[in-house]
């Protein structure tokens, strides 16, 4: 037969599905697993016979059995069909077309114009549409398409070539040979169809539904919009996506999570104005309730979907971060990033680099600054898009505002890329922060409810109006009887102030300290009516035993007493859960009263329709004009009613005060680098130079120009300049032995580095105050630490500024001391506990030789926190020591971070190697300990390793 005839080579395809192991075999078949022994060279067929090379396509693709074959539970194409024997196939194919294609070469034109090669992929490309394919990926399904075309492209060629005989022979070869070009050029080869169509489906995901797909090319499309919006931002610009550059997804998630419609028309200004969308910094300030933390919420929101990076919300008070981060947290899952929690002994640094997903960190002030820090240190702080600062007002906050300034002044110095969003009340010297941060300021009077003002003297009501002369104009008397014991009882007539509202409103009393908020719901559940009771009683009756359930059992007897009327208090002494409990009966109308200390104001959303100072005082000290601001604010609650309500309870002697309490302006807000004799910019240096920001004493000045002390040296550096407090404070530095100063023999300048002792002070975020204490009394544990018991290691790590906080009983003290085992009085006695000075204080003798009053109170701590450990109960060793149950869990929970400073501290110093894994145990015991319902399961096997990997696998 003529080899260049035309070769018919049928491949037919079964199915789209796996071939079954005992279906009958094929081309593509291994030859080892063929029927009746079949091999790789037998069985000739009709191509075998027209093709000049010999070759036959099923000894091409199955001639060598390869070492390696991928199994069906490793097929490398799903459902479809797998190359089971031959991991060459593609390099065999070229084989055999590049063969077709030289026979076509060598046998010129036969009597249809074809020749083997195009044969050959004709007929391949007609035996895969044999039969109907289903269930295909999309690029598969493209492809079958275009074998359609092609198929049809050969039929209509194959029509032309029909031509009648009277067309002469040039003509008919012309035309036979312009008709091969362009089939030519409308085929591709078998081997770039199969190589595409490989890479396609491996790109095709699996199991996603069409209708999850389409949603997510919605907000994929509605992020690509708001974006280019954003690049091309322009004044007429009003909104820069569905929902102020976000897609519509994150308005239905606000609506259905939080409740909110709309914006107010505050809110959508400020979103829209130039600074925000060219991304400048801001500082903007409203009045308490005002929806600032929405407007914040928004652009976090926008910087981690669109702009993919990072952010940090910092927040005052670890009450404020956690119920930050519940709040946040199903937003996080509906839209794909992470919220993560750095308060108390939780967060790590440095934090985890996630591929995929952006995180959204949620911080205290001093986890912030440590978090900073530590993105500097790994030069990651590009990752860091957006920093908003709540309440930035406490700039002028002691030693918590010198933390945010070095926070912020690091920021601007190290990334000036990252934009700073802050949040405040009304200031007066507002300009000096925007001078520091660079930033744009937006300041608003917008409240949702309107807040009334008055002030009450002996019986009469006055309302707070500046434009009068005496700033109080006359409102009007109380109307309620009082009995001569009730006014011995309650001479500021709180009684009668509260029974106005309660209970079919909500009303909140600030008392001066923890005690008085205890007394005075007590009184007056006294003077209450029997129809109090009877107010969703069912409800109380539940919150009762909540309480219990939280609390083993016990239940305080004031919450016992105030709660079936409707009161309770609140305050630190507290457990969380109580806290979380009491709150959340106050927000649903349970609790129509709380009894309260300032802290709330500053720390959970709990508005009321009447505010009642019971004192202008906070403990013995006369209330700032921005506390005052933030209590008074609490009245109204929006979309409930429609004004709010708040008196000032005066005694005569206090009224001119309160005059300038209630009228004058914002006090200003000052910068606490210089705060308890500069404690604050000798951290900041130290940091600034472990952290190789600066290496010199000219660049620390350089530094020191972007901060707010700058701005307000003429007002903070009296007496001395700005440029002498550096050198004095490097000078200090090198005393510590916290950092060298080297002389460069070139230009005579000098180099500052940290010493091992300083690294670890400010990689340990340890107070320099203390930095040498804890150093020492590290190196006199290490000359004989007792390991047969926690005692050692817990009084290691008993915070060192909460020694203050508590005096010992010393007949408790001796009680307990004699309950130690001879070891653990034997290791009191080397700190400088003696058993004998404990005896003597607690008989109430004169001791000779007086202990260190510091280590005293801190080994009585430890005590606490040793019994803690053993019984895991926070009530019984509250009452065992006489302390409050919230004390406890404070003193627990600052242990727990300060274990963690402890040991960050240890593993920069060589020495101190054996403390490593100890205090990365102790760590997570106290840990655990930090809520109270988690304490019993500390005895449970495994939940420390479970609650790890559940960690790791965030």
């Amino acid at each position: 037969m003529n080899a260049a005839a035309p070769r018919e080579l049928k491949i037919r395809r079964v199915s789209c599905k796996k071939r079954p192991r005992d279906g009958p075999p094929t081309h593509l078949t291994p030859a080892r697993k063929r029927r009746g022994g079949e091999g790789a060279g037998g069985g000739a067929d009709s191509c075998s016979q027209r093709c000049p090379t010999n070759r036959r396509l099923s000894s091409v693709m199955a001639q060598t059995q390869p070492a390696e074959y991928c199994s069906d539970a490793e097929d490398l194409f799903g459902d479809y069909d797998s190359l089971l024997e031959d991991s060459s196939l593609l390099a065999k194919l070229d084989d055999a077309e590049q063969c077709e294609r030289q026979d076509r070469k060598t046998s010129k034109n036969d009597v249809h114009g074809q020749s083997c090669g195009d044969i050959l992929t004709d007929s391949i490309l007609d035996s895969l549409v044999d039969e109907p394919f289903e269930d295909l990926p999309p690029s598969q399904i493209q492809f079958e398409e275009q074998v359609e075309v092609v198929k049809r492209s050969r039929l209509q060629g194959g029509d032309r070539a029909s031509t009648p005989d009277r067309i002469g022979d040039d003509a008919r070869d012309r035309h036979t040979e312009d008709k091969t070009k362009r089939r030519s050029r409308a085929r591709r080869s078998v081997t770039d169809q199969l190589k595409r169509t490989m890479v396609c489906n491996g790109a095709v995901p699996s199991n996603v539904s069409r209708t999850a797909a389409l949603k997510e090319a919605v907000v994929s499309e509605e992020i690509t919009v708001a974006m280019q919006a954003m690049e091309t931002v322009s004044t007429e610009t009003t909104d820069l996506g569905p929902f102020f550059g976000l897609p519509s997804k994150v308005k239905d998630l606000m609506h259905k999570l939080r409740g909110i419609k709309s914006l107010y028309d505050w809110q959508e200004t400020c979103l829209n104005l130039d600074c925000v969308q060219q991304r400048k910094n801001l500082i903007y300030s409203l009045p308490t309730s005002g929806g600032k933390t929405l407007v914040a919420e928004i652009l976090i929101l926008r910087e981690l979907l669109c702009r993919k990076k990072d952010c940090l919300f910092i927040l005052p008070y670890i009450s404020l971060v956690q119920e930050k981060v519940r709040g946040l947290a199903s937003f996080g899952l509906e839209l794909d990033f992470m919220v993560e929690e750095y308060a108390g002994s939780k967060g790590r640094f440095p934090p985890v680099k996630r591929r995929n997903k952006m995180s959204l960190y949620v911080a205290t002030i001093e986890k912030a600054h440590s978090l900073v820090n530590s993105l500097i240190e790994n030069g990651r702080l590009d990752q860091l898009g957006l920093v908003v600062v709540d309440e930035l007002h406490m700039l002028g906050d002691g030693s918590r505002g010198a933390v945010i300034e070095m926070t912020l002044a690091k920021l601007l110095y190290v990334n000036s890329q990252t934009q700073i969003i802050g949040m405040s009340a009304t200031l007066g010297n507002i300009g000096d922060l925007q001078t520091f941060l660079k930033a744009e300021n937006y300041t608003n009077d917008f409240r949702p409810v309107q807040l009334k003002e008055y002030v009450k003297l002996r019986d009469t009501i006055y309302e707070v109006d500046p434009k009068e002369e005496d700033c109080f104009k006359f409102s009007r008397h109380l109307n309620f009887k009082y009995s001569s014991a009730m006014q011995k009882v309650d001479p500021d007539h709180i009684i009668a102030l509260v029974t106005e509202v309660i209970p079919t409103h909500s009303c909140l009393v600030f008392c001066p300290t923890k005690k008085n908020c205890e007394n005075v719901a007590v009184m007056i559940c006294k003077y209450l009516k029997g129809e109090f009771l009877k107010h969703r009683e069912a409800e109380k009756s539940v919150l009762l035993r909540e309480l219990r359930d939280s609390s083993d059992g016990v239940v305080c007897p004031v919450l016992k007493r105030t709660v079936p009327y409707g009161l309770a208090y609140h305050h630190s002494g507290l457990t969380t859960e109580e806290r979380k409990l009491v709150e959340e009966a106050y927000s649903n109308g349970v609790l129509c009263l709380l009894a309260c200390t300032s802290t709330l104001a500053a720390g959970i959303n709990l508005p009321a329709r009447r505010v009642i100072l019971r004192s202008p005082y906070i403990a013995t000290d006369f209330l700032k004009r921005s506390q005052y601001k933030q209590m008074v604010g609490r009245a109204g609650r929006a979309g409930i009613d429609t004004v709010g309500e708040s008196v000032l309870i005066l005694q005569d002697k206090d009224r001119n005060m309160a005059k300038t309490l209630v009228c004058a302006p914002m006090e200003n807000c000052y910068s606490n680098l210089m705060h308890e004799d500069g404690k604050g910019i000798l951290s900041l240096i130290l940091s600034l130079i472990g952290l190789d920001i600066t290496t010199s004493v000219q660049r620390v000045e350089e530094f020191l120009r972007g901060t707010l002390l700058h701005v307000q040296q003429e007002q903070l550096c009296v007496g001395r300049s700005l440029w002498d407090a550096v050198r004095q404070c490097v000078d200090l530095l090198r005393e510590k032995e916290l950092v060298t100063v080297t002389t460069s023999h070139r230009d005579k300048s000098q180099e500052l580095q940290v010493t091992k002792l300083g690294r670890a002070t400010f990689k340990g975020s340890v107070d320099l105050t203390f930095s040498d204490l804890l150093y020492k009394d590290l190196s006199l544990g290490l000359e004989g630490l007792l390991l047969n018991s926690y005692l050692h290691l817990v009084y290691l790590v008993t915070p060192y500024d909460m020694i203050t906080q508590c005096k010992p009983d010393w007949m408790i003290y001796f009680r307990q001391f004699t309950l130690l085992s001879a070891a653990e009085q034997k290791m009191s006695a080397v700190v400088g506990v003696p058993e004998s000075f404990v005896a003597r204080k607690a008989a109430g003798q004169t001791v000779k030789n007086s202990a260190n009053t510091a280590v005293v109170q801190r080994m009585y701590l430890a005590l606490v926190l040793l019994s803690l450990l053993r019984e895991t109960n926070v009530w019984s060793v509250a009452d065992r020591f006489q302390l409050s149950r919230g004390f406890v869990q404070t003193l627990l929970s600052s242990s727990s971070a300060f274990c963690s400073c402890v040991l960050h501290f240890a593993e920069e110093l060589e020495e101190f190697w054996p403390f490593k894994a100890l205090l990365t145990e102790l760590t997570r015991r106290l840990s655990y300990c930090v809520k109270a319902e988690l304490i019993p399961l500390m005895e449970v096997v495994g939940v420390m390793e479970v609650s790890d990997r559940d960690a790791h696998l965030s």
